[in-house]
């Protein structure tokens, strides 16, 4: 009110000294890249701490500003090469050959064996296998052993 009775009619705030209520500027949005990009799994605890900015504010700009989430792998069962895949081809090509030919003596003809299966432990968990990965990038894989 003493502002307008002096002439002031600017409708915007004057600078004020202290700290600003945001703090996303392109320089620490560059600072919070720079761990992520080393090391893929950190979480934002350590940022904020190295930053000393507060926790909310390193999620803000990392979910808000960088479009960036936390993705746990996809189990595929299995890594094989391109010679693996393509002999697996022609493996179901030519069985399937086989039933074409004879379906009634198909199953009399294949061989099977005792199968003997094995416990692998793997020590890395869903949580451990997180990434950060931007909104539209694949999820990383983690094959089967």
């Amino acid at each position: 009110m003493a502002q307008f009775k002096r002439g002031d009619f600017s409708t915007c705030g004057a600078p004020r000294p202290g700290r600003p209520k945001t703090v996303t500027t392109p320089e620490i949005i560059v600072q919070i890249h720079e761990p992520i990009w080393e090391v893929r799994r950190i979480s934002s605890k350590p940022i904020a701490v190295q930053l000393e900015t507060s926790l909310e504010r390193v999620g803000s700009i990392i979910h808000g500003v960088s479009d960036m989430r936390k993705l746990s792998a996809k189990w595929i069962p299995k890594c094989l090469n391109a010679d693996q895949k393509h002999q697996r081809c022609q493996s179901s090509e030519q069985y399937l050959e086989f039933f074409r030919r004879d379906p009634n003596d198909f199953l009399s003809r294949l061989v099977t064996m005792d199968e003997t299966w094995l416990h692998h432990y793997d020590p890395e968990t869903k949580q451990q296998s997180m990434k950060w990965r931007h909104s539209g990038s694949p999820r990383p894989k983690k094959f089967r052993v």
